[in-house]
């Protein structure tokens, strides 16, 4: 079984290679992915790692309070991401009145 790691508080320098060579010390690195903005391309500061279950809880145990360029870490097991409800409204033109 594999396991997805939410990483917290990246430096903004971080990409997906970095992040990777972060985590491969504890085992085989399935997938690494920092995620960024999509309009300005800029990092967010967070990210996700797959690893297989024991690698993982290393990574997780030795990694989460790490100070990594000056920010410490926050590593701990992802959580599914919660459904929200549609947006009301939203701004566009459409919603004008007159």
């Amino acid at each position: 079984m594999s396991k997805s790691i939410y990483v917290g508080n990246l430096p903004f320098a971080f990409g997906n290679e970095q992040l990777s060579e972060l985590f491969a010390e504890f085992g085989e690195v399935k997938s690494a992915k920092v995620v960024f903005d999509r309009d300005s391309n800029r990092s967010k500061g967070f990210g996700f790692v797959e690893m297989d279950d024991e690698a993982a809880e290393k990574a997780i145990q030795s990694l989460n309070g790490k100070n990594v360029g000056n920010r410490a870490l926050r590593v701990n097991e992802s959580q599914p991401r919660e459904q929200r409800p549609p947006r009301q409204g939203g701004g566009g033109y459409g919603n004008r009145r007159g």
